[in-house]
């Protein structure tokens, strides 16, 4: 590692003078990504602010139809939480199905969002189930939140305060995982609420990305059948040793299918 300076604020106030202050401050959350890439020497900060002692960051809650979850609410606590699994059982599978044990005790949900990691498995959710990113400054909608590789809209002093998901009719998340990493080869959200579907789709392309053409048929008629004989097409799609981009592109169409059955408990 580099020589950098370590800070572990105790109020949003505290944590934002620090970063005022430092030329190159880097918010450090479960530390999932940054530490391995400091100890790569692929990140130099100056300052590493540390967020785990703002309390005010934690906590799960349910708000107006729906749950707010704290940016530094840990991965286990989502998946093992009474209320997720009652108002949104497809969120609290997914945080169940991220990484390994010390991963979910690690890493958090703000944590996740900021680093927009395309294999991620949050990202979909948030795309997916339509949730609101509030920050130290503002409210962002999911689709306009991720940007690109590894890309957001939060400035570099910007931090999540927490995410509100509503509660859908439907939904459910499949993933095609790597079996070292568990990160998403390829993972698909599908979500229903009322006349609107949204499919989110993470680890086939840079970014999470929606897939208009399968929700546009799924709201016609939401079930597997409708998306017989549509195919993904695969330009732009990630292709490495663990799938060509062909094959992500045919495992969207299944997993879809796949996440639609599970929604509708087949």
């Amino acid at each position: 590692m580099y020589p950098f300076d370590y800070h572990r604020p105790t109020t949003l106030a505290e944590a934002q003078a620090l970063s005022a202050a430092a030329s190159e401050a880097q918010w450090l959350a479960g530390g999932m990504t940054l530490l391995p890439a400091l100890k790569l020497r692929l990140a130099a900060p100056s300052v590493l602010i540390d967020l785990a002692g703002l309390d005010d960051l934690n906590g799960i809650g349910l708000v107006d139809n729906g749950v707010t979850i704290g940016a530094m609410t840990v991965h286990r606590e989502v998946a093992e939480s009474g209320q997720i699994r009652t108002a949104i059982p497809a969120l609290a599978a997914l945080a169940g199905g991220i990484g390994d044990v010390q991963v979910r005790n690690r890493g958090t949900l703000g944590g996740s969002a900021s680093n927009n990691d395309p294999a991620a498995d949050y990202p979909a959710a948030i795309l997916g189930l339509n949730a609101t990113i509030t920050t130290t400054r503002r409210q962002i909608v999911a689709d306009e939140f991720f940007t690109g590789l590894f890309e957001t809209v939060l400035a570099n002093d910007e931090i999540i305060h927490h995410i509100s998901f509503p509660v859908p009719e439907l939904a459910a998340y499949v993933k095609f995982s790597n079996p070292a990493s568990r990160y998403a080869i390829v993972g698909v959200m599908v979500a229903k609420q009322g006349e609107d579907v949204r499919v989110a789709v993470t680890g086939a392309g840079a970014c999470v990305f929606r897939a208009p053409e399968l929700e546009q048929a799924l709201a016609a008629d939401f079930t597997p059948d409708a998306l017989t004989g549509i195919e993904f097409g695969s330009v732009e799609l990630n292709e490495d040793l663990h799938a060509s981009a062909e094959y992500r592109a045919h495992l969207i169409t299944v997993l879809t299918r796949r996440a639609v059955e599970a929604a509708l408990g087949r």
